[in-house]
């Protein structure tokens, strides 16, 4: 896959890391070592990339190899490394279900409304999940189930 890049006569060191598909901040870390400093004008002192200087860095990231000649891996914007969402996935285990709602569900007016109690009314309500139904409508049956349940506890 060989995707060709139109240069231009400067560009903006934030323009030049969108055209290496990297975030500012990764491309500022490797301006100087991996990628070359760039021009500054003699006026104002903003820094641009001439076209030349736009091919050495598209020729950088295309081989991984830095202007220091050491070798760089990139990875693309947005992308993780697998041990690294693996992470994530873990961590997001950790975090209560049904957080939304139970804040939804609170500011209703049952403050001492648990993730457990929720997710007890959920299977109650919608034993085949409640993915296809309104937001709206789930809090509200949700809301409408924790209180009758609670009134029926204080009744009986």
């Amino acid at each position: 896959m060989n995707v060709r890049i139109e240069t231009k006569s400067a560009v903006t060191v934030a323009e030049m890391a969108r055209m290496c598909g990297l975030s500012r901040a990764r491309f500022y870390q490797l301006k100087g070592t991996v990628f070359p400093e760039p021009t500054r004008n003699a006026e104002t002192g903003r820094p641009f990339y001439t076209e030349d200087q736009q091919r050495v860095c598209l020729d950088v990231r295309r081989r991984n190899c830095g202007i220091n000649g050491q070798p760089v891996l990139f990875y693309t914007k947005g992308s993780h490394p697998a041990s690294s969402v693996t992470r994530l996935k873990k961590s997001n285990s950790k975090q209560p279900k049904h957080t939304a709602l139970v804040e939804a569900v609170r500011s209703l007016g049952l403050a001492s409304t648990t993730a457990t109690q929720i997710d007890v009314a959920l299977k109650a309500l919608y034993p085949d999940g409640a993915n296809d139904i309104d937001q709206g409508e789930v809090i509200r049956a949700v809301f409408v189930h924790l209180q009758r349940q609670n009134s029926t506890d204080k009744h009986g």
